[in-house]
């Protein structure tokens, strides 16, 4: 990312209020549809991890875990992420070792353009059927799949 996006408020992508809300049901919904619990801690870093507008690393996420601000113990966090990750809740973008919620219901291939100005990730899914094909004839057992792509968003272009 550049040193200083000069029109760093160009877009928005995190949720806040009823859209905020209903993201964090539908995951609970999911969670015990699988038969698993949406605990407080994951819970947290979920909604911290939807309202971001931008990936967030594990220690952003650390300094601002408490409702009012206070830090978490590293711990609580990695292995909520774990866990969000785990359930197709959140995905790790590798090259910028940081976080960003699943915009797709997960179990699918994840994709990310990720602007170089303000840092915004936004994810698509790819069809990547003749890249596992392949994979298959060839006998091996493909696990995931992630694509990172930088350049520069619509709206830092324009600026």
């Amino acid at each position: 990312m550049e040193a200083a996006c000069a029109h760093g408020d160009a877009h928005h992508s995190g949720l806040h209020g009823v859209a905020l809300g209903r993201a964090l049901a539908a995951a609970e919904l999911r969670c015990t549809g699988a038969q698993e619990r949406l605990t407080s801690p994951r819970r947290r870093v979920l909604e911290l991890l939807l309202a971001a507008d931008a990936p967030l690393k594990a220690y952003d996420l650390i300094a601002t875990f408490g409702e009012q601000g206070e830090a978490a113990k590293p711990p609580t966090v990695y292995r909520a992420l774990e866990f969000l990750e785990r359930l197709g809740f959140a995905h790790r973008i590798e090259s910028l070792n940081a976080y960003v919620p699943c915009r797709i219901d997960g179990g699918h291939a994840a994709a990310f353009l990720i602007c170089d100005c303000c840092g915004a990730a936004e994810e698509f899914e790819p069809d990547f059927s003749p890249q596992f094909a392949a994979a298959q004839a060839a006998g091996y057992a493909v696990r995931s799949i992630t694509l990172e792509a930088r350049g520069r968003c619509a709206a830092c272009q324009e600026h």
